[in-house]
């Protein structure tokens, strides 16, 4: 299950060419293709190379797997990394759909957002990212309400916590499991010795968030490894 790198421009051309991949697909099949993409350390050179992509950008939607209750100026934020880094060159005709609203609390903003994550779904392609404590999304061990936001039925498609979780230690909006797997397929993007071991334990039946990916059977799920 887990795909080795050599490099990290490696894996990113790599996860580039796969994501470019589904979504012309998609378009060419009358669609629009519908991405989500993931903040944090692991997909800035990714969003590199597809932003200089050509495809009909246009047709596509793109919307996150989680944000952090922050203003989209403020450095933390993952709707800042996905401007200045994808929504550039060729890729800035698509269609951004952002989690973070105005809104009093980060509960009130998932709730603001829900009808429009919900008008994308089911999505093409999902790239995701780990934590070294197996979360994926803001799906964070430890977080109060974490257990409806991985129920793989839920109701809901977007949730908030308002507590300060994750590093940094922020409020967050997060899709839950249940919205992850209502995607085609699923990338997520590793790095150092320290992840793959999470993934490896997570495969072999640790109670870690990414674990309800890795062994579940309805969408197919590939793990790209650098060291």
């Amino acid at each position: 299950m887990i795909e080795t790198f050599a490099t990290p421009e490696a894996l990113a051309d790599a996860a580039a060419g796969a994501v470019a991949h589904t979504l012309a697909a998609a378009v060419a099949q009358g669609e629009r293709g519908r991405l989500v993409v993931t903040g944090g350390r692991s997909p800035g050179l990714i969003y590199d190379r597809l932003s200089q992509i050509p495809l009909d950008w246009s047709q596509v939607d793109i919307t996150l797997s989680d944000e952090r209750f922050v203003p989209p100026d403020d450095p933390a934020s993952n709707q800042a990394l996905v401007a200045s880094r994808l929504l550039t060159g060729e890729a800035r005709a698509a269609r951004f759909v952002p989690l973070w609203r105005e809104a009093p609390d980060a509960v009130a903003c998932a709730e603001a957002a829900e009808p429009d994550i919900a008008a994308l779904a089911p999505f093409h392609m999902t790239l995701l990212g780990m934590g070294p404590d197996g979360h994926v999304a803001s799906l964070i061990p430890g977080a109060v309400g974490l257990e409806a936001a991985m129920a793989p039925e839920g109701r809901r498609l977007c949730l908030g916590f308002d507590q300060a979780i994750g590093d940094p230690p922020l409020p967050r909006i997060t899709l839950t499991l249940g919205a992850l797997l209502h995607s085609q397929a699923i990338l997520i993007l590793i790095a150092g010795a320290e992840k793959r071991q999470v993934v490896e334990r997570a495969c072999d039946g640790a109670d870690l968030p990414v674990a309800a990916l890795l062994t579940q059977a309805r969408v197919p799920v590939r793990v790209l490894w650098t060291p």
